[in-house]
């Protein structure tokens, strides 16, 4: 089986630094850790691989540096990466981004495609579901379980609104996953050996025949038109006494803001 996990490089602290022209996040590579959520679906990947066999390609879109997050994912089980890198795809929003994945995608062959439920940086949850119908293919979305699987479909428990629900599809498909659907593993030392030697590959705009109208900001319908960083001006305060002491100072509080 060969199966896709979709990853990025988000930022490790909370100190973004925006672009004040493009109103993007500035990505040096320096302060980037692997998007949570894409932990576990590399983590669930490489479980199916161990257990129907095939291949785990992790694939990525950023900037050079995104290279060594794609070499801790073959640390841990993943057999090869792939980076989309290129000036082209610069200010991409979730449009653009999923169509230049597609474009590598649509050639590879793939079985099944698994990406976290959404990066913590945007928090659009976008990707996944806009991937798949650039490919023609079904998703599902907030799977906590994988309930079976083979070489023709998946049958999944997914997240709903209002508790859970059981879905099976055909193959190839799309799944987002969430964090209760395993534990990833940590990397060990032969596993850190052979993602030093991973095979990463990189591909530009012109390598997959990008329509250059429809990456990066020039693709992009959607625009940031102003960021800022939020100001904390919020105070505490501490009241001591008895219960029915702290009970009157909230009270008396609550008057006082109305």
């Amino acid at each position: 089986m060969k199966i896709a996990v979709c990853i990025k490089q988000v930022p490790s602290t909370n100190e973004v630094r925006l672009d004040p022209v493009t109103n993007t996040i500035i990505r040096d590579g320096r302060q980037s850790v692997t998007n949570p959520f894409d932990t576990y679906a590399i983590e669930e990947a490489v479980r199916i691989k161990e257990k129907l066999g095939g291949e785990v390609t992790v694939l990525s879109m950023g900037i050079p540096a995104a290279e060594s997050m794609l070499r801790d994912a073959c640390s841990r089980g993943a057999d090869r990466g792939v980076l989309l890198s290129d000036r082209a795809f610069a200010g991409a929003d979730t449009l653009a981004t999923s169509y230049a994945l597609s474009l590598w995608c649509k050639d590879a062959g793939l079985d099944l495609i698994l990406c976290g439920k959404m990066a913590v940086d945007g928090d659009t949850a976008q990707i996944g579901p806009e991937l798949a119908e650039h490919l023609g293919i079904p998703h599902i979305t907030d799977v906590c379980e994988i309930l079976h699987i083979d070489e023709t479909a998946v049958t999944v428990k997914k997240v709903t609104s209002t508790g859970f629900s059981h879905v099976k599809t055909p193959l190839p498909a799309l799944l987002t996953v969430v964090k209760d659907i395993n534990l990833p593993r940590m990397a060990s030392i032969p596993g850190v050996r052979a993602g030093q030697t991973a095979d990463i590959r990189i591909y530009t705009a012109f390598d997959l025949g990008a329509d250059l109208d429809r990456c990066g900001l020039a693709g992009s319908p959607t625009q940031v038109m102003r960021t800022f960083v939020p100001t904390r001006d919020t105070n505490a305060i501490e009241i001591d006494g008895t219960p029915q002491d702290k009970a009157d100072a909230i009270l008396t509080l609550f008057r006082e803001v109305k």
